[in-house]
């Protein structure tokens, strides 16, 4: 465990080139409110920095999300990276969270990192996530996107992993975007790797950049339409979020 910490640790010009083959942490966030691109709190959500609840270090970041039954939009609670992957390029990806301690697990989806871009001048779609990591019930589940924009298709690994409340959980992700059949996407859960697999498309035929974001996103309140359960309140916690190409580089635990 180091006993510096470094608040962020941003490789702004390569993120500009996307992920290169020599080794290099391309970003790093020790729990901040510093470093990102943008910041969404939607409707009554919230974003803010703690110290009160931190998996390393003196701060930590807290995303809450309310339901409200008279509102028709979306609930993100998330920060956000530009640029951290286009189609071609290699990298891993991490952070560690942690759900309130009285978390109530339902069968309904929240999501709680994504790789997203815009896509609406294409037509077919607006801002649309490739991979997205997503908690329903307490098994983690992820999913590549796979097609054009215009004609997607959704791979979806269910069941990777049980979540326990209350507790840090650290992931990290390993992916080739490629769009030929020689992509990969591997996914270690508390340095357990969980998912791996290999000879197929990681991500739509495009080659724009997409963000990384992580943060509460209640995704099923909005998709199904109604709030599973009794719990409206919501809220995770997240720390040392990391960007580049050795596992080390996004691994929490090796900070």
């Amino acid at each position: 465990m180091k006993t510096k910490r470094l608040g962020v640790v941003a490789g702004a010009t390569l993120l500009a080139f996307g992920l290169v083959a020599e080794a290099a942490s391309l970003f790093r966030n020790t729990g901040t409110l510093s470093g990102w691109n943008s910041i969404s709190r939607e409707h009554r959500g919230s974003v803010n920095e703690v110290t009160n609840v931190t998996y390393e270090g003196p701060t930590g970041l807290k995303m809450t999300q309310i339901y409200d039954a008279a509102y028709g939009g979306r609930y993100h609670s998330e920060v956000m990276r530009s640029n951290v992957y286009r189609r071609g390029d290699t990298g891993f990806y991490g952070f560690a969270f942690r759900l309130q301690a009285d978390w109530q697990f339902q069968p309904q989806s929240y999501n709680i990192a994504q790789f997203i871009a815009d896509f609406s001048d294409t037509g077919c779609d607006d801002y649309m996530p490739s991979s997205m990591v997503w908690i329903s019930g307490n098994q983690l589940f992820t999913r590549v996107k796979q097609g054009t924009i215009c004609n997607q298709k959704t791979v979806t690994f269910g069941n990777l992993a049980t979540v326990t409340a209350g507790e840090w959980h650290k992931i990290v992700i390993q992916a080739k975007w490629a769009t030929d059949g020689t992509g990969f996407y591997k996914l270690w859960f508390d340095g357990t790797k969980v998912l791996e697999q290999y000879n197929l498309n990681t991500t739509i035929a495009d080659d724009r950049y997409f963000q990384f974001r992580v943060g509460l996103y209640a995704n099923g309140w909005y998709d199904n339409g109604y709030m599973q359960g009794s719990q409206g309140t919501r809220s995770i916690w997240f720390d040392e979020i990391g960007v580049g190409t050795t596992f080390a580089d996004a691994d929490p635990a090796q900070w």
